[in-house]
């Protein structure tokens, strides 16, 4: 472990944030984030970014869960943030396989071991996030609880689009074509390509113009469209994801009823054959629950923090 670049000012986080940069076992460079409990901590939230985040995003957050005695760790995952990007098109963003995440993720939990975080580990998944939490839960694993943001277990596409997602995706998965970038993206990083009224992600003003002063701030944290091959592995991996049994351990999860960016009916499915799973709906609410307006964001971390006190 080596310190990284932590750009403070931007995170709107707590005192005493910094970053680390990890290497993983097929040779990845990935950043770490760490934020330090305000007073002695009573265990490790680990933050589970979506597609195109970056720790900074995270701060905010950060603030909540440190306030309430945690310590945070939130992750640059491979081809996003400051972390290695594979392709040479650096907006473009892609992996070969999902698993490579779980490889990101293993370097993560052995970084928090030799850094002797405190315990329970506790987890928060994000749209992508959440999806590789899921993976992970489905195998042995340190978490004692898991809260879901807009979990991605399907992507939301129309009715025709659904008929053909998976045949066309088995397809896609070796052709060197599919290196490019999914219909409707570009090499632009979204917050930029969209106004506010139009956004699919929040309903507040102040936190959309909050993203793009990020990326404006520091554009190497931007990204932009998925490359077709990584929206193949993303349909791929919820598939797999819903075959498997619940995992056992607590969850909360938080949807908003204005979804229009993963597969609302997918989670449903997903929470339905989950017995210590509680699914909270949010009228109004679109994909970024925890970066919507400051009551929706209240309600959300209040809820989480339940859950983890419990645990």
């Amino acid at each position: 472990m080596e310190e990284a670049p932590f750009h403070a000012a931007i995170s709107g986080g707590p005192e005493g944030g910094r970053a680390l940069w990890l290497h993983t076992a097929d040779e990845r460079r990935i950043r770490l984030g760490l934020w330090p409990a305000a007073g002695e901590a009573r265990g490790t939230v680990f933050i589970f970014p979506g597609r195109t985040e970056y720790i900074e995003k995270y701060g905010f957050a950060a603030a909540e869960f440190t306030a309430r005695g945690y310590d945070v760790l939130a992750i640059d995952w491979r081809g996003q943030g400051l972390a290695d990007r594979p392709l040479a098109d650096k907006m473009m963003g892609h992996v070969e396989r999902f698993a490579e995440y779980q490889i990101d993720l293993a370097a993560v939990l052995h970084a928090a071991e030799a850094l002797d975080l405190p315990r329970p580990w506790l987890a928060v998944g994000h749209s992508m996030g959440g999806t590789i939490a899921l993976r992970a839960l489905s195998r042995p694993h340190p978490f004692a609880a898991v809260a879901l943001s807009a979990p991605m277990l399907g992507i939301a596409l129309n009715a025709p689009m659904r008929q053909i997602a998976l045949p066309l995706a088995r397809v896609l998965l070796d052709n060197p074509r599919a290196r490019r970038y999914a219909p409707e993206t570009s090499e632009v990083t979204y917050v930029l390509t969209d106004g506010f009224l139009n956004n699919f992600l929040t309903t507040d003003a102040k936190m959309w113009a909050k993203l793009i002063d990020q990326v404006a701030e520091v554009p190497a944290l931007a990204l932009g469209g998925p490359s077709l091959h990584w929206v193949a592995e993303a349909l791929l991996e919820c598939q797999a994801l819903l075959k498997l049994p619940a995992p056992d351990l607590p969850c909360y999860c938080a949807l908003g009823t204005d979804e229009r960016v993963v597969d609302s009916t997918a989670i449903r499915q997903r929470l339905n054959d989950w017995p210590a799973a509680r699914l909270e709906m949010f009228p109004g609410v679109q994909h970024e629950i925890m970066m919507d307006k400051p009551e929706t964001g209240a309600r959300f971390f209040a809820s989480c923090l339940a859950l983890f006190d419990a645990a």
